[in-house]
């Protein structure tokens, strides 16, 4: 049963109806609404912990009404797991990650494109389209050939190479477009009467927040409903984020919260595209275009997001901050937290990392407090990224004889 009540335009509240297609009001996204009394009344959190342990033991906070519907590949739950040697090198007693890595196509976007075609399979549709900065455009694919759906892709020309692959390895039409993911998401907005497809854009329907709001409520739930001091997500389009800002409101409406503390979120951007995080330092509400976006974090190269407003918004109302980090200190977090911890950190993590550090020394996070960090992606995902550091032949250690070979690895020359 769905406890969907109607849609609401973010920017003005105007109530839309659910049981048909929407896109956008105004130019802006929409919010999916619920019934929270009669969840409160149907359910409890003791009923949730029996379920399987996916992202749709949620159900009663999400928008599908015919479970038939449903592409699914067993999304959630991920591990939620305490980092002491990666916090010990940030000045942190109680820091922990969110792996979102371990998802069934490498990252976080499973969440969000799971409910998003799973809605729109429910409505009817039978050709979708996206424009993608990587991860989204193999995450929409393999959901849509779950429901037997067809899938165009489209996404910039330097897109990682696993990313370029994987959504024309599901079955969709993949196509690499010369420009940003701006330029890809024109690509599908023109096409879209001729080519009869709906638009699965970042935040341009209004179903992706559900599927992401899942990290937050999954988060309480490993907290025994509690929530962390702060949290620091890479923001690229802003679902995530957004998305989990709302079901810590819903949770707390709902009367499952352990106590009344949210965390501050701290939205992470590199400097090399940061829209959000300029318009958040400069006091504004909207975002202008990055110029010349530029980023190893595929996932952050989002010159201008059509939520920027409701990001600030979380992050504002959070008592949170939007910062970037410097581009250079991206990757060298990225794989410091790897061989701390043995989690295949993404770059956008890698963001995370380095604002966490500028943070810390800001003192504008307490050695003592608990942080959470999602790691959004599989590394694995960015073998341009992760694959720079220089590895030895065997061949090419020294002496006559693997004795002496040896002898020299442990001199320090590493093979």
């Amino acid at each position: 049963m769905s406890y969907v009540t109607h849609l609401e335009a973010a920017i003005d509240g105007t109530h839309l109806p659910h049981n048909e297609l929407q896109t956008l009001h105004e130019g802006r996204p929409l919010w999916v609404r619920y019934d929270l009394e009669a969840v409160r009344a149907n359910t409890t959190p003791e009923a949730v912990a029996g379920r399987a342990p996916t992202m749709w033991r949620y159900k009663e906070l999400l928008p599908v009404e015919d479970e038939s519907k449903i592409a699914s590949l067993g999304e959630g739950m991920t591990p939620l797991l305490k980092c002491e040697r990666l916090g010990a090198a940030l000045g942190l007693n109680d820091l922990w990650v969110k792996d979102e890595s371990q998802l069934p196509t490498g990252s976080f976007k499973s969440r969000g494109l799971a409910v998003a075609i799973s809605r729109a399979n429910e409505l009817g549709v039978k050709r979708v389209a996206i424009p993608t900065a990587g991860n989204a455009g193999g995450a929409m694919a393999a959901y849509a050939a779950r429901v037997g759906m067809e899938a165009f892709v489209f996404m910039p020309a330097d897109t990682p190479i696993v990313n370029q692959h994987e959504a024309a390895y599901y079955g969709a039409r993949a196509y690499l477009v010369d420009g940003l993911i701006t330029d890809c998401g024109a690509v599908v907005r023109e096409g879209t009467a001729e080519m009869g497809w709906f638009d699965m854009s970042t935040l341009k329907e209004p179903y992706r927040i559900e599927g992401k709001k899942t990290m937050g409520l999954e988060l309480a739930e490993q907290f025994a409903w509690s929530l962390p001091d702060v949290i620091l997500y890479p923001t690229g389009g802003g679902t995530g984020l957004i998305g989990m800002w709302k079901a810590f409101a819903e949770l707390a409406e709902i009367g499952w919260l352990a106590d009344k503390r949210l965390p501050r979120m701290m939205s992470c951007q590199s400097d090399g595209c940061a829209p959000i995080s300029t318009a958040w330092a400069a006091g504004e509400r909207f975002a202008e275009p990055f110029p010349n976006a530029a980023t190893a974090a595929s996932g952050l190269r989002v010159p201008a997001a059509v939520g920027d407003f409701m990001i600030i918004d979380a992050v504002n109302e959070s008592g949170g901050q939007a910062r970037a980090c410097p581009e250079q200190s991206l990757l060298s977090w990225a794989r410091q937290g790897a061989a701390l911890e043995g989690i295949a950190f993404a770059p956008e993590a890698g963001a995370c990392l380095g604002v966490l550090e500028l943070l810390v020394a800001e003192r504008a996070i307490h050695p003592d407090e608990r942080v959470v960090v999602f790691n959004t992606g599989a590394a694995q995902k960015y073998v341009e990224a992760i694959g720079s550091a220089p590895l030895s032949p065997l061949s090419q250690i020294k002496g006559p004889g693997m004795s002496t070979g040896l002898a020299d690895m442990r001199a320090g020359e590493r093979c």
